[in-house]
């Protein structure tokens, strides 16, 4: 999976836009989801042992009212402590923290998916201590 020039300078402008975070987090996912041609994308913020939705496409709106504490999250602990993207593979027995939150798709539990952590003014130290660090997940 690669992106083109023109994909990469779309995502550029968008984030340079006069518009407010939401609309860019949007904005971002939503070309992230046409490029990759995934079902659903989710931006998330981590803090105080939990991650926040900041933006989705292609899920259930209530996500963004959830909540998704570390601990009760396999896939997005070991998203977040990666420090890369990481692919969980359709035969993962690990729970999804989007199962049965695609519309239309209620019964449907999330297999394949990738995660990338993005991380803004983290030290080194981060994997020893993530709750102290904030740090954004793009799942």
């Amino acid at each position: 999976m690669s992106f083109s020039v023109d994909e990469l300078a779309r995502i550029a402008i968008d984030l340079q836009s006069d518009i407010g975070h939401t609309d860019r987090f949007s904005r971002l996912i939503t070309t992230l989801r046409q490029i990759l041609g995934c079902d659903a994308s989710a931006l998330l913020r981590y803090e105080a042992h939990q991650f926040v939705p900041l933006a989705i496409d292609g899920l259930a709106q209530d996500v963004l009212g959830r909540r998704f504490a570390l601990e009760g999250h396999p896939r997005l602990e070991a998203i977040a402590r990666a420090g890369d993207v990481v692919r969980f593979p359709a035969d993962s027995d690990l729970p999804d923290p989007y199962d049965g939150l695609i519309p239309g798709h209620e019964s449907l539990k999330v297999h394949a998916c990738v995660g990338l952590p993005l991380f803004a003014g983290a030290d080194a130290d981060w994997r020893a201590d993530p709750g102290r660090h904030g740090c954004r997940s793009f799942r």
